[in-house]
């Protein structure tokens, strides 16, 4: 592990609904340059078009996913909380946000490098397929909710 990592950030990792039964090693390996992040309300945890170079997990808080349009800048697509992870675009190239995430509560996350999970994940194939297993129903929800938004502005 990174000298870097503080060991209550690889703790709180460890200790997320998302990480419980992988491999404590793989929890090893992925916390290096792991660190704590705090967002106050209104504040962008990540912006569309930007480099997504985190992932993250929230600890406490509450984060709204939002697709802009020009008619409604801020469409919420989703709300993820307490206990549920935040982004997908560091692991699809470009690797850029494809929604900003605005924390509507105060935040608190475990943020990981995108580049360590990439590269972990590439060089542990068995650890990468059960991390993509776990996180395959994250993109499935997000995906109908996003769907479920567009259904809604068209109705209107």
């Amino acid at each position: 592990m990174s000298q870097e990592t503080d060991p209550k950030v690889v703790d709180a990792v460890r200790a997320h609904p998302f990480f419980h039964g992988f491999d404590p090693a793989f929890v090893h390996e992925v916390c290096q340059h792991a660190r704590e992040v705090r967002f106050e309300p209104d504040e962008l945890l990540a912006k569309e078009g930007a480099p997504a170079d985190v992932f993250y997990l929230i600890l406490e808080g509450k984060v709204a996913l939002e697709a802009g349009a020009a008619d409604n800048p801020h469409l919420t697509v989703q709300t993820v909380g307490r206990d549920e992870v935040l982004g997908w675009s560091w692991l699809v190239a470009p690797h850029r946000w494809r929604f900003d995430a605005r924390a509507t509560k105060p935040v608190r996350a475990a943020a990981l490098s995108a580049e360590v999970l990439r590269r972990t994940l590439a060089s542990h194939p068995t650890w990468g397929y059960q991390f993509l297993i776990r996180f395959m129903p994250v993109l499935a929800e997000r995906l109908e909710n996003t769907r479920i938004q567009l259904l809604d502005l068209h109705a209107h």
